[in-house]
C-alpha cells in the first residue's frame, strides 16, 4: 500500500472557525493560547463561551446550584474592613506621647477658663465684677471727700436702715476694699462656678439673701446693745459695706453642690477662717456676720439642690457638677 506524503515546501491549509466544529459565532477567544486551531470538547468551549456572555460556566452552575445563585463563602474574595482610626484622611497617627501634649494643655485652658466670668456664660457675676471695679477705682482714686460721702451713704448701719433700709441694703453691696482683697477673688470663683449650676437669677437670690439676713442680725445685735447700754451711741452710724456676707453665703450654697470629697474640706476650711478672725476679736459684729451668712447658705441646699436639677434637666451642657443623693 502506497502512503502519500506532502512536500516538505507545501504548506498545511488553515482551517476556517465554520470548519471547526464545537465553536460559536461572534464569540472572540474561544482557542487555547499558544495553540492555535487546537479543538476542545463541546462541554469546555460551551462554559468557555457562556462565561464570555456574562452567564456562569456550567460545572460553578452545578457547584452553587443554579444560575444566579450567591457564590458560597470560600469562593467570595475576602476583604479586610477599613481600620477607623478617628483622623482625618491624609493626617497620620500622632504617637501616646505628641497627642497627650496636644491634648491636655487645651483642656486645661478650657477647664481655667470656667473659673472666671463671662458676659454669656455667667452675665450675673460677670456685671457685678465690672461694677465692682468701677467703684474700686473710685475709692482708689477719687478725692478723700468725696469717697467719704459715698460710703456714709452706702453704709448700713443702725441709722440708715431704720431711714432708708432698702437704698442703703443694694449700695452697700457695691463696694470693696481693693479689687485684690481676698474677698473680690472669692466673689470672681465662687459666684462663676454657682450661677454656672443654678442659673444667675438663682445666684444672685443666694448672695442677696445672705448679705440682707447676715446685715439685719449684725446691725440689730448692735441696736439692742445700744439700748442696753453695752453699746455707744457712736455704733449707730458705724461704717459696713462691702460683699462679704453675700461671699460667705454664696460658698455655703456652693458646698453642697460639690461631691463629698470637696463640700467638706471647703467648708472645713473657710469656716476656719472665720472663727480665727473672730477669735482675733478686731470686729467681732462683723466677723460673727461671716459665720452667719455661711449658715444661711448651708441652710439653702434642699433649695439650690433643686435647682440644680432643674438646670441640669433643661441644659446639660451648663451644669456640670453631680447633685449629690
Amino acid at each position: 500500500m502506497e502512503q502519500s506524503t506532502a512536500p516538505p515546501d507545501e504548506t498545511v491549509p488553515s482551517t476556517s472557525l465554520s470548519d471547526v466544529p464545537d465553536l460559536l459565532d461572534g464569540v472572540p477567544r474561544q482557542r487555547d493560547a499558544g495553540e492555535p486551531g487546537a479543538k476542545r470538547s463541546g462541554a469546555a468551549a460551551g462554559s468557555r463561551a457562556a462565561g464570555a456572555m456574562g452567564v456562569p460556566p456550567r460545572e460553578l452552575v452545578r457547584a452553587w446550584g443554579r444560575v444566579g445563585a450567591a457564590a458560597p463563602r470560600s469562593a467570595r474574595p475576602r476583604t479586610r474592613p477599613p481600620v477607623r482610626t478617628g483622623l482625618r484622611q491624609g493626617r497620620a497617627p500622632l504617637p501616646g506621647a505628641a497627642r497627650w501634649r496636644r491634648d491636655v494643655p487645651a483642656r486645661c485652658g478650657v477647664r481655667v477658663r470656667r473659673l472666671l466670668p463671662t458676659p454669656a456664660g455667667t452675665p450675673f457675676t460677670f456685671g457685678f465684677a465690672v461694677v465692682l471695679v468701677g467703684t474700686s477705682l473710685v475709692a482708689e482714686f477719687g478725692a478723700p471727700g468725696l469717697v467719704h460721702a459715698l460710703l456714709q451713704g452706702s453704709s448700713t448701719d443702725v441709722a440708715h436702715l431704720v431711714r432708708m433700709p432698702v437704698t442703703v441694703l443694694v449700695a452697700s453691696a457695691l463696694w470693696v476694699a481693693g479689687v485684690t482683697s481676698p474677698y473680690t477673688v472669692g466673689f470672681l470663683l465662687v459666684m462663676t462656678a454657682l450661677e454656672r449650676r443654678v442659673g444667675g437669677v438663682r445666684a444672685a437670690g443666694v448672695f442677696l439673701l445672705g448679705h440682707v439676713l447676715a446685715t439685719l442680725a449684725t446691725e440689730g445685735l448692735v441696736g439692742i446693745g445700744v439700748l442696753v447700754g453695752d453699746l455707744p451711741d457712736s455704733s449707730l452710724h458705724r461704717l459696713d459695706y462691702g460683699i462679704s456676707f453675700g461671699v460667705a453665703a454664696s460658698t455655703g450654697a456652693l458646698a453642697g453642690l460639690l461631691t463629698p470629697l470637696l463640700r467638706w474640706p471647703v467648708l472645713a476650711g473657710f469656716g476656719a477662717l472665720l472663727v480665727e478672725d473672730l477669735l482675733a476679736f478686731t470686729d467681732p459684729m462683723t466677723n460673727w456676720g461671716h459665720l452667719i451668712a455661711l449658715a444661711i447658705g448651708v441652710a439653702t441646699w434642699p433649695v439650690v439642690r433643686r435647682w440644680h436639677r432643674v438646670r441640669a434637666r433643661q441644659s446639660p451642657d451648663t451644669a456640670r457638677a453631680a447633685v449629690p443623693a
